[in-house]
């Protein structure tokens, strides 16, 4: 049995969020989940966010882990910082660039590049029009990390306000 650790963004992923949809679904068909609250999720701390994760790893232990939104640069810390096994699969959403002027946010940014994502498999999706990344920008993301990318059209930052209750390409790239 597969173990899916889903790390929600700025806010949570609240339902009906499609990471909910997605925890539902790999419930549904026998994977072990845990997609935790972060503390302070609408006023995030990448300290707290980090020691939270570090403990998760270490007990969860899960083969796959999905990141939407500043999950994204919560794992690019996370394993610039920790050690870190190798995860099967790592899937990346809508992350956001290298830097960002949200003062809410501002522990997090700038945030480094990893050379090494800590997964054998990964992907990344972004919208063509999310209002937090431009499309050039994820296309220099994807490049400097070496990963997968699918672009969805019109989807702006993936999320419940975007229309994504559900993201049926999540669960298929994870239980194929």
């Amino acid at each position: 049995m597969k173990k899916v650790l889903i790390l929600h963004g700025w806010s949570g992923s609240d339902f009906p969020h499609w990471q909910s949809h997605l925890a539902m679904q790999l419930i549904e068909n026998n994977y072990t989940v845990s997609f935790p609250a972060l503390p302070n999720r609408d006023l995030p701390k990448l300290d707290e966010w980090l020691n939270y994760l570090d403990v998760e790893m270490k007990h969860f232990k899960p083969d796959i882990v999905v990141c939407h939104s500043l999950a994204n640069i919560l794992w690019f810390h996370y394993i610039n910082n920790y050690e870190v096994k190798m995860i099967e699969k790592l899937m990346l959403v809508a992350p956001v660039p290298p830097t960002c002027s949200i003062e809410k946010l501002s522990t997090f940014f700038p945030y480094l590049i990893p050379t090494d994502l800590r997964a054998k498999e990964k992907i990344m999706a972004c919208g063509d029009n999310d209002p937090y990344i431009t499309i050039e920008e994820s296309y220099r993301l994807h490049d400097l990390l070496g990963i997968g990318l699918k672009v969805l059209e019109g989807a702006g930052h993936i999320s419940t306000a975007n229309g994504f209750g559900k993201l049926d390409c999540a669960f298929d790239w994870i239980a194929r």
